[in-house]
């Protein structure tokens, strides 16, 4: 499977689902303290809130970031497995400065978070 199909796929799963489902598998997967802090917020238990049915709703910005931060997961994770995405996420990315991909999410680098979940998944770190 090319890499392409990998991201496009990432991309067409995202925009089917709503912001609810996308905060809960995301809490899912990397925890409310993670999901609130790349979606902008101080407050580490948002995102708990924003995966109930009833919940508040997060604000227009934290949405784009919960949604390129729920593309590159499905990317990197679909490929690489679940723990090696967390740690993708986490760790020190050379393709984003050496910043965590958690990071550049807050910023909304997404062409940049999304080369560097395809550098990841197809091995292209050289360089």
């Amino acid at each position: 499977m090319s890499i392409s199909i990998n991201i496009g796929a990432s991309h067409s799963g995202t925009a089917r689902l709503g912001i609810r489902e996308i905060v809960r598998q995301l809490n899912s997967a990397l925890g409310a303290t993670l999901v609130a802090a790349l979606a902008g917020s101080k407050d580490p238990k948002i995102s708990y809130r924003w995966a109930r049915a009833d919940g508040a709703e997060p604000r227009a910005e934290a949405q784009a970031r919960l949604q390129l931060a729920h593309r590159a997961w499905t990317a990197v994770s679909s490929v690489e497995g679940e723990h090696v995405a967390r740690l993708w996420f986490v760790g020190a990315n050379p393709w984003l400065g050496e910043i965590s991909p958690i990071e550049a999410i807050k910023d909304m680098r997404a062409k940049e978070v999304m080369a560097a979940a395809t550098a990841m998944t197809e091995d292209g770190f050289s360089g």
